[in-house]
């Protein structure tokens, strides 16, 4: 048996697109078949049916209706699954098969439903190339229209497109088959989503630049800054041509193209993200207790976005720095009038997606209200902007565009009323089409002509159950009930039989049907084609939306740092051009300070420079705020590189390229990796990318591994950033052999946090005090955590015994020479005894004594 015409239709479209569930548009329904609607009725929760098809056995079937297939197609994109939407391009013609065809392929990284995205975070989908061993990232959203770009200047360097794709956060990747079998995702535990195989051709360097100078109507990429490279070329032209193949369309809203250097901004690696809990928080990956949610008081779902963005990239342009906070000094203020500006930011809308949704075609009646409404208090947020001095404000003003006119062409075109569908009209505003308001009045008034038509004929014939009625089958018919059949008048013609009752129609009705039928069949059509020609303007304006969303959403997170900051007692830090020193006073952990309201937070001093106070050994038992004195020094420099004020009474700051910080313990045993040595991995990182300019963070390095050891990397790593890195460092230990170092490397001071022993208690006291400490009070502490006090017993008296034996003492006398090897050798002897080689008369026998002697030299 054969499969059946629509069927066969059917299988003809899935064999293009294989990898997507299709669901194929057959009247009201999308209906999915065979493997598709087992796989979709299992993520739906849908009934799975059957469906003649030809065949023997019915075609598994399930289907959902076309108003709500938004949701549905929601549920199988967040279950992995790529959905291919075939619509009808035809109307059904009977006796024919209607044509059809995908309109659009939706995948995790090109949603543009509003309902089923966070309009405070961007989805993005990424593409990577790779050319000539070097790779480059393209990513955007194509619900807002941002492209970003970005080159990984070092040739095969993975480590670092991994740590740009962890802070990108795509929910999809597309690249070449070559990079897809180096499997990445695999190397960062599922922290970004498998990469996936696209046409190689689409990142040839070549076509991808035929296909960029196509898209942005331009001879040459130079105004971009991507001319001259070709990863970043390679790679948009890539995402653009992937997109496109899957909307079926070209996206207007991607008017232009971004590159993102590295050299603008502070580098900030995955690891310091989680530490310092920037985005999400380290505990559930929730924005709960992050840097993110203190900082967010934006009014409008572009100033949301952008602030992950500011937070991401810290500028490191000392004359772009103090734009921004200079502007926040500004908005701080003038009260009234940041007032002002809130309450009208609080009235717009996602104008960004709103205009991608015109430049894909599929924005409603309902958007266009909410554009208008959104527009409409602009004009008055630029007089308000117009009463400030600050740069940063003046350039927000000058690209901020008031659209008046175009906000009063919307208000005249699009009702009140407007909803998200066009098929029964209503939605555009009476007076804007002379004709259109014609039609409806006709249409309008035919409804009373039949009402009058209806009451004429019941005083006629005397049968006073006369109705008039109307389906879209018959039209409109007079009902009359089977009891009064002896008085239907004979220009009544039948038309119908229903329970208990006859339709019948006069030629009356029929001209007046006709009439009415047509006005309103007519002011349909012509609404529609109203509203696309309002859509086909609008799409004009994409371009300026998208630039004004773009100042809208700065505004809104400037205006979020100037409310932060006034309400928490920031200050405006000074910016140290010379990057010589950081001097904070009474500096605060922005987040901690919030979240533990019952307890007064302990601000303290921070005083680091360049030359004899480079490296803080900080000492003191767990508990006393070590780790979160450290993370607040970071949280500060991060802040102030934002534009915003600092948690301090005053602080002066350099500019930092990069901020490291390794913190706490944690395995990746999926990889064979243990605690220890995802330390010492994080530890080369930063040993390998930190400079002079960088702020390290590091906490308890060297204590996953026996003491020894462990004291000998800690004190290693420690010389090794003092004397060649010459970094601005805060190193927090158990080690307390390494206050030792203070006064014999240069640059290195020892400082404590307080704390107060009573009757062998200990109580915090969260004071940063100059000098070091030689005890951890561990005990103390696992006694506040609840351990059993026989066990807390046992401890102080083995403790005793481990400080009275003798292996314990010497141990304690060990002085710095001890690690310090290179004390130990006389190199004088060492080249005495070579210059008085002469490798020309010696033996191979003599020359193994010789070498043989030098090793017990130089041991």
């Amino acid at each position: 048996m054969a499969l059946s015409p629509m069927m066969q239709q059917y299988m003809i479209v899935k064999q293009k697109y294989e990898d997507c569930i299709l669901m194929y548009r057959v009247g009201d329904f999308y209906e999915m078949f065979f493997d598709d609607a087992i796989k979709a009725s299992k993520i739906l929760g849908l009934t799975l049916t059957g469906k003649d098809c030809g065949l023997d056995e019915r075609a598994p079937m399930c289907g959902v209706p076309y108003h709500s297939v938004s949701s549905y197609i929601s549920g199988l994109v967040e279950n992995g699954q790529k959905v291919a939407i075939c619509e009808q391009l035809t109307e059904p013609i009977k006796g024919s098969i209607v044509k059809r065809d995908v309109t659009r392929v939706i995948t995790s990284g090109t949603r543009i439903d509003v309902d089923s995205l966070d309009e405070k975070s961007n989805n993005f989908i990424c593409a990577i190339s790779l050319v000539d061993g070097q790779f480059g990232v393209a990513w955007a959203d194509i619900s807002t229209g941002e492209l970003y770009c970005a080159q990984i200047t070092e040739k095969g360097d993975v480590s670092s497109l991994l740590e740009r794709l962890i802070k990108i956060a795509p929910s999809e990747i597309i690249s070449t088959s070559e990079v897809c079998k180096l499997k990445i995702a695999d190397m960062v535990k599922g922290m970004i989503p498998n990469v996936a195989s696209y046409h190689d051709w689409a990142f040839e360097h070549a076509t991808a630049m035929k296909k960029l100078k196509k898209h942005f109507g331009v001879n040459t990429l130079e105004p971009y800054g991507i001319s001259r490279k070709k990863e970043c070329v390679s790679a948009v032209g890539g995402l653009l041509e992937y997109v496109e193949d899957t909307q079926k369309r070209k996206l207007d809203n991607l008017c232009s193209v971004r590159l993102i250097e590295s050299k603008n901004y502070m580098s900030i690696d995955s690891n310091t993200f989680r530490n310092l809990d920037l985005i999400k928080n380290s505990r559930d990956g929730g924005k709960f207790g992050t840097l993110y949610s203190l900082l967010n008081k934006t009014e409008t779902p572009m100033g949301a976005r952008l602030l992950t963005s500011v937070i991401e990239k810290p500028l490191i342009n000392y004359e772009q720095i103090k734009s921004r906070q200079f502007a926040v000094k500004e908005l701080i203020e003038e009260d009234y009038t940041r007032d002002s500006i809130v309450e009208l930011l609080s009235k717009i809308r996602d104008i960004a997606r709103l205009s991608g949704r015109i430049a894909y075609g599929n924005a409603t009646p309902v958007d266009l209200y909410s554009l208008k409404n959104s527009l409409a208090p602009i004009p008055r947020v630029k007089e308000c902007l117009s009463l400030f001095n600050s740069e940063k404000i003046k350039e927000l003003n000058t690209v901020i565009n008031p659209f008046v006119e175009f906000c009063a062409y919307l208000d005249s075109a699009i009702s009140e009323n407007a909803t998200s569908q066009t098929k029964d009209g209503g939605y555009i505003k009476e007076g804007f089409n002379e004709e259109l308001d014609r039609l409806k009045l006709l249409a309008i008034n035919g409804k009373s002509l039949i009402l009058e038509l209806e009451e004429r004929e019941k005083e006629r014939t005397g049968i006073k159950g006369l109705k008039i009625g109307y389906n879209r089958i018959f039209g409109y018919y007079i009902e009359v009930s089977k009891n009064f059949q002896d008085q239907v008048p004979l220009n009544y013609v039948r038309k119908q039989t229903v329970a208990n009752a006859e339709r019948y129609i006069t030629e009356e009705l029929k001209n007046l049907e006709n009439e009415i039928l047509s006005a309103t069949e007519n002011s349909i059509k012509l609404e529609l084609k109203l509203f696309n020609d309002v859509i086909n303007y609008s799409k004009t304006l994409v371009s300026s939306l998208i630039e004004t969303a773009e100042g809208i959403g700065m505004l809104d997170v400037l205006t979020s740092f100037a409310i932060v900051s006034k309400n928490n007692d920031y200050v405006m830090p000074t910016m140290d051009k010379d990057g010589e020193e950081i001097s904070i006073i009474s500096g605060r952990h922005p987040i901690v300070e919030k979240i533990n309201k019952n307890e007064q937070f302990i601000s303290n001093d921070c005083y680091i420079n360049s030359t004899d106070c480079r490296t803080i050994i900080l000492t003191g038992p767990n508990m006393a705020g070590k780790s979160t004195y450290m993370r607040q020094i970071a949280l500060i420099a991060l802040m102030a590189q934002i534009g915003c004020f600092v948690p301090a009474k005053s602080a002066k700051l350099p500019i930092f390229d990069k901020i490291f910080t390794r913190v706490g313990a944690s395995d990746n045993l999926i990889f064979d990796q243990s605690t220890f040595m995802v330390e010492m991995i994080e530890v080369s990182n930063i040993l390998h990318n930190a400079t002079k300019n960088s702020l390290i963070i590091l906490d308890e390095v060297g204590r996953g591994t026996a003491t020894l050891d462990g004291l000998a990397i800690a004190f290693a790593v420690v010389k090794y950033i003092t004397n060649e890195i010459r970094a601005k460092t805060l190193f927090a230990t158990h080690y307390h052999e390494l206050t030792d170092l203070e006064g014999t490397f240069d640059g290195v001071r020892n400082y404590h946090i307080s704390v107060k022993e009573i009757n062998g208690k200990i109580i915090f006291l969260r004071k940063i005090l100059r000098g070091g400490i030689n005890r951890s009070f561990g005990i103390e502490v696992a006694s506040l955590a609840g351990l059993p006090k026989y066990v807390i017993k046992e401890s102080r008296a083995i403790l005793r015994l481990l400080e009275e034996s003798d292996a314990i003492a010497s141990k304690k006398q060990m002085t710095l020479d001890d690690f310090n090897e290179e004390k130990k050798i006389d190199y004088s002897k060492v080249k005495e005894k070579l210059d008085n080689i002469d490798v020309d008369e010696i033996s191979p026998r003599l020359a193994l004594d010789i070498l043989e002697e030098l090793k017990d030299m130089v041991k």
